[in-house]
This record gives structure tokens, C-alpha cells and sequence, in this order.
């Protein structure tokens, strides 16, 4: 199975309403960032364990860990979770960037250094997500 049958089958496998707010975030992330590397992580390290969930992926950077490491990655992530969907804004250097520069704008979502988190695409303004995406997308690595 190819990454975007994986993302399909993915998405399809969540329950409504977040199947359809996942299907138009995709969208709405495809738009913004046409030309971007797909990427499908099922959430298992290698001995086959869950770890995390699952993540779509959008667009590619290399990270680097403290100990000199590094590890090629997405730049913008999203996937389900218990009681939404979680967005992530990788390679941020500036921990509080996001929640001071979109908080108070996004509506209703957690914002932390990496991840804006909310229960569904109604209760957030999706033109600043959209903002946050193309900050994440463009932002020097």
C-alpha cells in the first residue's frame, strides 16, 4: 500500500464528524503546500509497539537531535486523537512563537510549542490554521 492509500484508508477509519474535518484539513493542507512529500507514520516503533498515534505528514525537513543525530521528518503533521485532532508545526525553534502569535486568534484549540490541538474544525478559525501551516511550511530550517 502506497502513502496515499494509507492516508485514505486512514482517515476513512475515523469516526464522523472527524473523518470529514480530517478529509477537508488534508485538503486544505494540499492546497497550501501542493508540491510537498507525503508521509504516513502508523504510529509503531520497530519492534512492531504503538508509540503514538498514527500521523499524516506534509512536507520534509531534517531534524536534529541533541546528541548530533539527525532524522529526516515532516514539517506539518496532523492526527487523530481522543477528543480531536492535533496539528504539528515541526522544527520550531521558539517554543512560545505559536501560542503568542496564534492563541489568541485560532478559537477554541490547546496551543502548545509544536501542536495546536482541537475537537473540530467548527471551533477554530480555519484561516489562521491556514496561517500557521504556511508559517510552518516556509519558516528556515
Amino acid at each position: 500500500m502506497n502513502t496515499q492509500e494509507q492516508i485514505k484508508e486512514y482517515i476513512a477509519s475515523q469516526p464522523e464528524p472527524k473523518r470529514n474535518d480530517m478529509q477537508e484539513l488534508h485538503d486544505i493542507i494540499l492546497q497550501l503546500m501542493p508540491e510537498c512529500e507525503l508521509w504516513f507514520l502508523d504510529g509503531k516503533d520497530s519492534e512492531n509497539k504503538t508509540v503514538s498515534n498514527p500521523n499524516i505528514g506534509y512536507g520534509s525537513y531534517t531534524m536534529q537531535y541533541a546528541d548530533g543525530k539527525t532524522r529526516d521528518l515532516y514539517r506539518i503533521g496532523m492526527s487523530a486523537n481522543t477528543t480531536g485532532i492535533s496539528v504539528y508545526i515541526m522544527g520550531i525553534k521558539d517554543k512560545k512563537y505559536l501560542s503568542q502569535t496564534y492563541g489568541e486568534r485560532i478559537g477554541k484549540a490547546s496551543v502548545t510549542g509544536y501542536c495546536i490541538k482541537f475537537k473540530a474544525l467548527k471551533d477554530i478559525n480555519i484561516e489562521v490554521l491556514g496561517e500557521v501551516i504556511r508559517y510552518g511550511a516556509e519558516q528556515e530550517l
